[in-house]
């Protein structure tokens, strides 16, 4: 990560205040943290906060602008919510479980971020019917790029996901060049716990 404003962003976005009070000690290390059940539940649900490193390479390559909305799927406790929220215009993050998403609509409050609304809701299943972003975040990985999703991009407009099953997944960034044209780049390698119902 060598965006400067993504690094004074990491600085001034605490995320000791988004880790579960058991484990605020491990907010910066690098390591998925558990935010309901054990470690080895949370992993295999979904339900944990990424590695920093990967929170802050996803910010830096989908390149939010302040004009922008941002849809993200997969709340969590709200981390990367409010790091895209201090980028963007509006965010919109989408959560299945709702005890995660309490937790980030108060981390949220906490931290004073009011541009990011929390919704109870599976990413999965969004149509075009529920708006069009400049730019969605997918908090996890995925088997494949979802096509629901790709619809729901403005013209300019990037999608930033991980894809692929263990132990090989990359990175990639498709974005919408005109109303019938996508272009898709992968770029790093790594790997998350899968999205439910992705």
């Amino acid at each position: 990560v060598s965006d400067p404003s993504v690094l004074e962003l990491l600085s001034s976005v605490k995320r000791e205040d988004f880790a579960p009070a058991a484990h605020k000690g491990l907010a910066f290390a690098d390591l998925e943290i558990p935010l309901l059940g054990s470690h080895d539940e949370a992993l295999r649900l979904g339900q944990c906060m990424l590695a920093p490193r990967l929170d802050a390479r996803l910010l830096q390559d989908v390149a939010v602008q302040p004009h922008e909305t941002v849809l993200e799927i997969g709340t969590g406790s709200g981390y990367m919510a409010a790091l895209l929220a201090r980028k963007a215009r509006k965010v919109v993050t989408l959560e299945l479980v709702p005890e995660l998403a309490n937790m980030a609509r108060h981390n949220l409050r906490y931290a004073g971020i009011q541009n990011a609304d929390v919704r109870l809701g599976d990413g999965a299943q969004l149509t075009t019917a529920d708006g069009r972003f400049d730019a969605i975040v997918l908090s996890g990985s995925v088997a494949e790029v979802p096509d629901n999703l790709l619809s729901m991009l403005t013209i300019g407009g990037r999608l930033i996901a991980i894809v692929g099953d263990e132990p090989v997944m990359r990175t990639t960034i498709v974005t919408r060049v005109g109303e019938a044209d996508l272009r898709s780049v992968q770029s790093w390698d790594t790997q998350a716990p899968r999205l439910r119902n992705f």
